[in-house]
């Protein structure tokens, strides 16, 4: 029960593949985008992962034309138009990737998309939890041959259900998610991860929206092999997804924890460590 993507072997028994979330997090500028890159390999992530929407296709008319204040304009429209990378910005973020030998993909919205950013080889396809409802798309992704990683937030078992049989379960990783920005932590449910894995038989993982770092860990720990956060340079920063972001130290702590757990976690066996014996020795009366 273990894919690959780009070059990582993901699950049971493989160290937990740690994504960046870029997301909208550059804000329209790409110099940013490369910054929130840097910060990714820092910290030891295995990967960061943008969205790619057309605009005009995921929203309507009404929905983009409604009134809302931002750096880019008066409008829903101007808004997501300034926060939409295109061909210029992906081969900037392309190269930069490539030069500096990390993995870069994202969550895609629509068939257009998905056709955008296969130009660039993306070592896997993200379906974002507002998509898990849209056969179409997730033939569309399947029909890529890559290996898909699927957020399952606001969705019940039987939208899962559905999409597991869309999908089919090769090559898939399942994502427990709540689709709050910021979760709380009474809504993360990261029990029901051991349940997915039993009930797929597919590597599971976590892709969080909290502002912490121990429920992230908790659920690398409870058999998550892939774990998703939002990244930000500063929490402050102007942006819709900014405060559900870890910035620079959370980031780095995270990653650490992460691994220092993994360690930890060791296997079901019960035994004797070496280093015990000569305290064994000193310490027991008895046997």
């Amino acid at each position: 029960m273990a894919i690959t993507i780009g070059g990582h072997k993901i699950g049971d028994g493989h160290p937990c593949f740690i994504i960046g979330e870029i997301g909208i997090n550059h804000n329209g500028d790409v110099e940013l985008a490369k910054k929130l890159i840097d910060l990714a390999m820092v910290a030891g992530c295995n990967a960061v992962k943008f969205q790619k929407r057309t605009i005009e296709v995921v929203y309507t008319r009404e929905e983009l034309d409604k009134p809302r204040e931002s750096p880019f304009g008066d409008t829903n429209r101007a808004l997501k138009l300034g926060l939409e990378f295109g061909r210029k910005e992906y081969d900037i973020i392309d190269q930069y990737c490539r030069q500096k030998n990390f993995l870069w993909f994202a969550s895609c919205w629509d068939e257009q998309s998905v056709d955008f950013i296969e130009a660039y080889n993306p070592p896997c396809h993200k379906i974002a939890s507002a998509s898990l409802t849209d056969d179409a798309l997730l033939r569309h992704i399947r029909g890529k041959g890559r290996p898909i990683l699927l957020s399952t937030g606001m969705s019940t078992l039987e939208q899962v259900d559905h999409a597991v049989e869309v999908l089919g379960k090769d090559n898939l990783v399942i994502l427990q998610s709540c689709s709050v920005y910021p979760a709380d932590y009474y809504e993360l449910n990261l029990r029901v991860i051991p349940a997915l894995k039993e009930r797929y038989d597919v590597p599971v993982g976590y892709s969080g929206h909290e502002t912490g770092i121990a429920s992230s860990v908790a659920a690398m720990a409870l058999g998550a092999c892939v774990i998703e956060r939002h990244i930000t340079l500063d929490r402050a920063m102007w942006g819709s997804d900014q405060a559900a972001s870890l910035g620079p130290s959370g980031l780095i702590q995270l990653v650490r924890d992460i691994r220092l757990v993994e360690l930890g976690l060791g296997d079901p066996k019960k035994k004797v460590m070496p280093r015990e014996l000569p305290v064994m020795k000193k310490l027991r009366r008895v046997g």
